[in-house]
């Protein structure tokens, strides 16, 4: 009986071989590893890293800001009571490729107005804003932005019969309309502090305005210009060259790097197969306006894309 203990403790004590100990741990290694990998796998791509993709994956549907009083980049079409634009095929374009096809299948577009963008964010109201959103430090820290996906400058829209007014240096003592909450409002009192401003909450308002002569210009990025410029090429004109370069940016929830990086990546695919040109063409193009390079530049300078 004792002769039996001593050989089992001796069995129990004995050191295992350098072998042994090396094909265990790379069992208990490859264990470990294994629930994580099919975790992984039964979970969507990027579900793991981004919470917007999760979330908007698990809803199986995505909610987009945009415009719908901007001609050529987001106005309501009156036949489908839906908006059409650059910003929405962009918009397209990104969830398409960033959340996948069923969820592109189900894209709602939101009306939001330039002073509404962050909140709408920011309180969840949408997933993402593509709403001609000029990408500036301010807003960033409220919120983050993809892209840019195009850059702009403002400009500025007078009736064609004013013949004196060629650049923002002539809107002194005038009455000069933009949007409440834009960065076009920031740049007009920087660069015209003795214009009188005209707040409204829309731009379609204020070349209402304008034609109403209640106000002498509108001033705001050169692109949302072309739009109104199109409907009315002999009642209107743009006034000089740009004054500031404005970058439109994805606006995004606050702190979801993962989303900004793939719809970043996304972007600089849409540059180099075409669908960005491709978009440009189908909605600012009957404008006449030439087609300009993508922001390839200014947006490898933002992302660390491939």
């Amino acid at each position: 009986m004792a002769t039996d203990n001593l050989t089992a403790v001796t069995h129990r004590s004995r050191p295992e071989s350098p072998v042994r100990r090396v094909r265990l741990g790379a069992v208990a290694a490859i264990a470990a590893i294994v629930p994580v990998v099919l975790l992984a796998a039964a979970l969507p791509a990027g579900a793991a890293t981004s919470p917007t993709i999760a979330s908007v994956r698990e809803r199986g549907g995505i909610t987009v800001g945009t415009k719908f009083d901007q001609p050529l980049f987001g106005l309501t079409d009156p036949a489908t009571g839906e908006p059409a634009g650059f910003d929405v095929e962009i918009a397209k374009l990104v969830v398409r490729e960033v959340f996948g096809a069923k969820v592109a299948r189900n894209v709602s577009f939101v009306e939001t107005p330039s002073k509404a963008r962050e909140s709408a964010l920011t309180t969840g109201a949408v997933d993402l804003v593509v709403a001609t959103y000029t990408i500036t430090p301010e807003r960033d820290t409220v919120v983050d932005f993809a892209g840019p996906y195009y850059e702009t400058g403002q400009s500025i829209l007078v009736p064609h019969s004013d013949t004196t007014t060629d650049g923002v240096a002539d809107l002194a003592g005038t009455r000069v309309c933009t949007v409440t909450g834009s960065t076009s409002a920031t740049n007009l009192a920087a660069k015209a502090p003795t214009a009188v401003p005209v707040l409204l909450d829309t731009y379609s308002a204020c070349v209402a305005a304008l034609r109403a002569g209640e106000v002498d210009a509108v001033t705001t990025d050169e692109a949302i210009l072309l739009g109104f410029l199109a409907d009315d090429p002999s009642g209107l004109r743009l006034a000089g060259r740009p004054f500031t370069t404005e970058r439109y940016g994805i606006g995004i929830p606050e702190g979801d790097r993962a989303l900004e990086r793939k719809i970043d990546a996304a972007l600089t695919r849409s540059f180099r197969d075409g669908s960005w040109t491709r978009a440009w063409k189908r909605t600012i193009g009957p404008s006449g306006a030439p087609v300009p390079e993508p922001p390839t530049r200014a947006l490898k300078r933002e992302c660390a894309c491939p």
